[in-house]
């Protein structure tokens, strides 16, 4: 059984905007992938949430027993564009409907995001509990009991943001501590002053 220790880390990594500077936009323009080279949790094109899809639910090994999705389905590509068909589809009827030119409508508001350099398609987020020597002698048994925690999570951070649209929520457990990736839209956020 898994005990409560006092010191139990907590991560939780979300993404900045180091992506949106100039100088980073411009590198993104002058880059054959598109993308910078700033690190963050941003997801800023097609390109990128696929290589996102195919680490997150590891479509290049067999351990397939080794992860757990428990939101979206095995192709996190199409659960974030059915979350932009879900979020925006009415939005972009309506502005579409206003054009009188037909060369500013928008067909796909997820395609227009991602071939946009201005705007991230999506983020990730990585909550982990407990670091690599919390979990180093812990049996695997106990680290799947984690799933409820990681369920909980989920839940909670819809309620609390619901700005963040959760696409897909995936936990690993191949590596040396259980984390979950959750892969979202974050909606815009406004704050009001007191």
């Amino acid at each position: 059984m898994i005990e409560s220790e006092i010191g139990l880390s907590y991560s939780f990594h979300l993404g900045n905007d180091k992506n949106k500077t100039k100088k980073a936009r411009q590198s993104a323009k002058n880059n054959a992938s598109n993308t910078t080279s700033f690190s963050n949790n941003a997801i800023q094109n097609i390109k990128q949430l696929g290589k996102v899809n195919h680490h997150n639910l590891r479509k290049y090994d067999n351990n397939q027993e080794l992860i757990k999705i428990i939101k979206g389905t095995n192709d996190i590509v199409n659960d974030v564009k059915d979350l932009y068909k879900l979020e925006f589809e009415n939005a972009r009827i309506d502005y579409n409907n206003k054009q009188v030119r037909d060369d500013r409508k928008i067909k796909d508001y997820f395609y227009k995001i991602s071939d946009d350099t201005k705007h991230d398609l999506a983020c990730e987020i990585i909550i982990e509990l407990g670091d690599m020597h919390f979990w180093e002698n812990i049996s695997q048994e106990e680290k799947y009991k984690m799933v409820e925690v990681f369920i909980e999570q989920v839940k909670d951070l819809e309620t609390i943001v619901p700005e963040f649209k959760v696409a897909n929520a995936t936990i690993h457990f191949d590596e040396s501590s259980p984390h979950l990736h959750i892969v979202e839209l974050p909606l815009k956020i406004i704050v009001k002053q007191a």
